[in-house]
């Protein structure tokens, strides 16, 4: 509940109150001056006095702020309505904002008590001046006290709950904003680890062929300028096709391998590539009816062929490879298997990298990131095949973005 909505009502009884603390007044001299009541003078005077102190106490910062001083002022407004009541037997009428006063200014285990004394001094002031008790005295201060405590106690009640939902708001705000707060770090890291697999896939591995490249024709460069030549013209295809990425990074586009044609085609490029570069007969074949799939899904797929086959060339030391890939009904799937020495996938899988850099770690997390599947069969000598798979579709709206 919204502390302003108790705010108005507040400020609404508190008018009210003053409102029937002048009304009650005015009623009790008008009373003794219009009718044979003994002493009007001393009615006045009393009404007066009362009416002053009343007014007063809104006027004293001390008795909003303590409850002794409250207990002050409502101890000498009690005193001075205590003469009036003895003066005239409409001044029992003044013990209902008295209630409120009380209720509202002293402690709870002070305002209550006081209110009963309060009530039990009305009763009988008005029996006084009856010249008797009578049940009908009673009824009248008892039932304003009762009508006093439930109000207050409700607005005490309603106010307490105000306060417990502007806390649990406030917490609930907080939690938000820590939420926000850790969704921000998690994004920043996830964009991290993206791209760093981006780095290692691309950059990476095309600086690595650069250099192999420029030692080649280092090499080569004393006996044989011819071979040295051709080993720096494919340097420099190189270093054109990593400044491509790196403009792809700064424009946040696709993989330039995939632009104006299909991942078929990438991947036949990149197979005759890695072939002519690197000597081993990298060969590709497509399985299935080439389909339209996401492009984080043809990204990955490109990405980890790139890097499966930098491993084939750099460590494995194949003198042939084979990639497959197959578009089944719900499935895209590619696989890569090399006659090279092999190694034991678990070992590598624990050491969490096989080449110095992400390896098949990064391949693993790549495909687990978009909800595909990356497995590698291998062993010392036997040759490695690596499979990876994406669903055709993504599992569910927003999924792959």
């Amino acid at each position: 509940m919204d502390p302003l909505t108790l705010t108005r009502p507040l400020r609404a009884l508190r008018l009210c109150l003053h409102l029937l603390m002048a009304g009650l007044l005015v009623l009790a001299v008008v009373h003794a001056v219009t009718t044979d009541l003994p002493h009007p003078g001393a009615v006045i005077a009393a009404a007066t006095a009362l009416a002053a102190v009343y007014a007063t106490g809104p006027l004293l910062p001390g008795v909003s702020r303590s409850k002794w001083a409250a207990a002050v002022w409502l101890g000498l407004l009690g005193a001075v309505w205590l003469v009036l009541l003895w003066l005239t037997p409409d001044g029992v009428w003044l013990a209902f904002p008295l209630f409120f006063l009380q209720l509202h200014l002293l402690p709870d285990r002070s305002g209550l008590p006081v209110v009963l004394l309060t009530t039990v001094f009305a009763i009988a002031g008005f029996a006084w001046h009856q010249g008797g008790f009578t049940p009908a005295a009673a009824l009248g201060p008892a039932l304003g006290a009762a009508v006093a405590v439930a109000v207050v106690l409700g607005y005490q009640a309603l106010h307490r709950e105000s306060e417990q939902r502007r806390e649990l708001i406030e917490e609930l705000t907080a939690a938000r904003h820590d939420l926000a707060a850790a969704e921000r770090s998690a994004g920043v890291l996830a964009e991290r680890e993206r791209l760093a697999k981006e780095i290692h896939d691309t950059l990476a591995q095309g600086l690595s062929s650069i250099q192999l490249l420029l030692r080649a024709a280092e090499r080569a460069l004393p006996d044989q300028p011819d071979l040295a030549a051709d080993h720096v013209l494919r340097a420099r295809g190189e270093a054109q096709d990593n400044l491509a990425e790196a403009r792809r990074f700064v424009h946040a586009l696709t993989p330039p391998d995939l632009e104006g044609g299909s991942l078929p085609a990438a991947l036949e490029r990149l197979c005759a590539t890695t072939s002519a570069h690197s000597g081993a007969a990298v060969r590709f074949h497509l399985d299935g009816e080439p389909a339209e799939i996401p492009t984080p899904f043809e990204v990955a797929l490109l990405r980890i062929a790139q890097s499966a086959l930098a491993n084939t060339v750099r460590h494995a030391r194949a003198a042939a490879a084979e990639m497959t890939l197959t578009y089944m009904d719900t499935r895209v799937a590619l696989d890569l298997v090399d006659d090279g020495i092999g190694f034991d996938p678990a070992a590598e899988s624990g050491a969490g990298r096989v080449d110095g850099g992400f390896g098949l770690a990064a391949m693993r997390a790549r495909a687990r990131a978009l909800g595909g599947t990356l497995s590698v069969e291998s062993a010392p000598g036997q040759g490695t095949a690596l499979a990876v798979s994406f669903p055709r579709r993504p599992a569910a709206e927003g999924d792959v973005r």
